[in-house]
């Protein structure tokens, strides 16, 4: 039975028994900022949960966009997913445990024609906070469940909140017995070994939990449950892994095709963090340094990662966007319509990653190597930061190219390192916080107002991942330091300073204003040491060029400039580059 076959029953099923059907959510939640994604199909009904009224009554059905990001770095084994669909039906204030159970146990055995001696369930076992779920259990031996398939477990298993705090219950689990062997003679469905897999997820809604670790009763008792597609869609198909199935089939297929070396696990990774790329892209997510934007960006990279691993021509790209469109555009037609904006942006960031990931693994394993030689299997926490300070190559990348070559890493000395040059930073740059410029006329107004173009143009022409890393500004000249690991060519510095001079002959409004220091990081205003900012900042912005937070003064027009020319361009520290630059009068 295909994915959209078990979706579409189970939506019929419960509009038969009453409930109304709802679209699901975005995957960005709307009006929950504790989240970066919806990760589960209660999470856009908590409201209604809490006692609000539902438009469409006490009997809810959806299918829901969900995606979880704490297993990122599991992705390529036989089971772990990022993004998935749930499904779910919800009653608010309405039925409660039998009824729930029943139409689990109809669903499960009449429509899915799933053998009952393949099912077993279990149940809260109780604790101070609450009673041993008796009601559950009579409720399912009632409904048919056999004798001796019901367990009884603690918080661990059989209690379900979103969250600290929050609506809550004791919950009842389904699972399904794969015919796999026992692992021994305790086995059950708590145990890892695969012969057991979880299908469906009562919840019995009927606390809410404080702050403080304190339950007490909700107004109304609600019933939300949670049935995981892609899971099911792989059990009733007689697969392994959900990667088998029609959901992944087409693209994995194509991985074999386009792939030199053979890597499984590469092969899911890619097909896995696609798909999820493209439903964030979907519903409006786009690649950035922060929240949910470097989610993104870390799935995309990750994902061009294992392709290179795979040696497939990251042009290919293109391909398995447009298989994955076809593939799932019956499930998701939303993905058809914006095919080619998903596509523009999957490649984007994945041109920007091409560079930083070709200096990164090129010095990774040098320093990996050099560390064999001296029979260490552990890369010290000064090379990650080496990597990341002067490559910009992200701290779990080398912690992962680490694991693949069987040795560690010191992420405790990495993080001490970079607390370290965070104070360091901190300290050296006083004076940029108090308010700007120490010295404030019109040159040096200009220089530094010139500076935002110049660390705009140098992430154009040596990619995103430069940053400024200091600057001094007299009435005479400029100077900006920046990371970077090579001398740059006189080809580079051409095309810097003409784009530089290009804005400047754009006539470009340099406006301000003031927002709080979280929503202009959100907003991808630019920083270079966030933690010394106060709550409200000043964020500077020249066109659609730069934005950057800023003590000021600027120039209110690019226009105000003059000709830019650099006039040297030398190295100041390891991993970090000068330019001293001058600002002629007329352009």
């Amino acid at each position: 039975m295909k994915a959209i076959e078990i979706r579409n029953k189970y939506l019929n099923f419960f509009k038969e028994h009453g409930h109304a059907v709802i679209p699901s959510a975005s995957l960005i939640p709307e009006n929950d900022p504790s989240v970066l994604f919806t990760t589960a199909g209660m999470q856009p009904l908590v409201p209604y949960l809490l006692g609000e009224k539902h438009p469409s009554g006490t009997r809810l059905t959806d299918y829901q966009k969900c995606l979880r990001t704490n297993d990122i770095e599991e992705v390529g084994d036989n089971r772990h997913l990022t993004y998935f669909e749930m499904l779910g039906n919800w009653s608010l204030g309405d039925y409660f445990k039998e009824e729930s159970i029943q139409m689990s146990f109809d669903f499960l055995t009449k429509e899915l024609q799933i053998p009952v001696e393949k099912l077993y369930v279990t149940v809260f076992a109780g604790d101070e906070d609450c009673p041993r779920d008796e009601v559950a259990a009579e409720c399912w031996k009632k409904a048919g469940i056999l004798d001796g398939h019901i367990y009884y477990y603690g918080k661990d298993d059989n209690w379900w909140i979103a969250g600290e705090e929050g609506p809550c219950g004791p919950d009842t689990e389904m699972f399904y017995d794969t015919g796999k062997p026992a692992c021994g003679p305790d086995c059950q469905p708590s145990c890892d070994c695969g012969k057991y897999v979880e299908i469906w997820n009562n919840v019995f809604m009927e606390y809410f939990k404080s702050k403080d670790g304190k339950y007490s009763k909700l107004a109304q008792r609600n019933v939300d449950t949670g049935l995981g597609l892609e899971r099911m869609a792989m059990l009733l198909q007689g697969k392994e892994t959900p990667f088998e199935t029609e959901l992944f089939a087409p693209i994995m297929d194509k991985l074999v095709e386009l792939q030199k070396v053979d890597n499984i696990a590469s092969r899911r990774i890619v097909a896995e963090h696609l798909r999820s790329s493209m439903m964030i892209i979907c519903d409006g997510g786009r690649p950035s340094n922060v929240d949910r934007g470097y989610i993104l960006r870390r799935l995309i990279r990750r994902m061009v990662r294992h392709m290179n691993k795979l040696q497939i021509n990251l042009d290919e790209i293109s391909t398995l966007v447009d298989i994955n469109v076809e593939n799932l555009k019956e499930m998701y037609p939303d993905l058809a319509k914006n095919a080619e904006l998903i596509k523009n942006v999957i490649i984007e960031e994945k041109n920007k990653f091409v560079k930083t990931l070709a200096h990164g693994e090129k010095e990774f394993e040098k320093e990996m190597n050099k560390a064999k030689e001296q029979g260490k299997n552990k890369i010290d926490g000064k090379v990650v930061f080496k990597l990341y300070d002067t490559y910009g190559f992200p701290p779990e990348v080398t912690s992962e190219l680490a694991q693949e070559n069987n040795m560690t890493v010191d992420m405790k000395e990495f993080d001490e390192l970079f607390k370290a040059h965070q104070e360091k930073s901190r300290m050296g740059s006083e004076q940029k916080f108090k308010g700007g410029l120490a010295e404030q006329n019109e040159t040096t107004i200009a220089y530094h107002t010139a500076t935002h173009l110049l660390n705009a143009a140098l992430k154009v022409v040596l990619g995103p991942e430069t940053h400024q890393r200091g600057s001094n500004i007299t009435v005479d000249r400029m100077r900006f330091d920046f990371n970077c690991d090579h001398k740059m060519t006189d080809e580079e510095k051409q095309k810097t300073e003409d784009l530089v001079n290009k804005w400047i002959q754009e006539a470009l409004p340099v406006t301000v204003e003031e927002m709080k220091k979280e929503d202009a990081v959100k907003s991808g205003a630019e920083c270079m040491f966030i933690e010394k900012y106060p709550d409200v900042v000043t964020v500077y912005t020249i066109g659609d060029v730069s934005k950057e937070l800023c003590g000021g003064p600027h120039v209110k027009n690019t226009s105000e400039l003059g000709k830019f020319k650099i006039k040297k361009e030398e190295a100041s520290s390891a991993g970090v580059r000068r330019i001293k630059a001058i600002l002629e009068k007329g352009i």
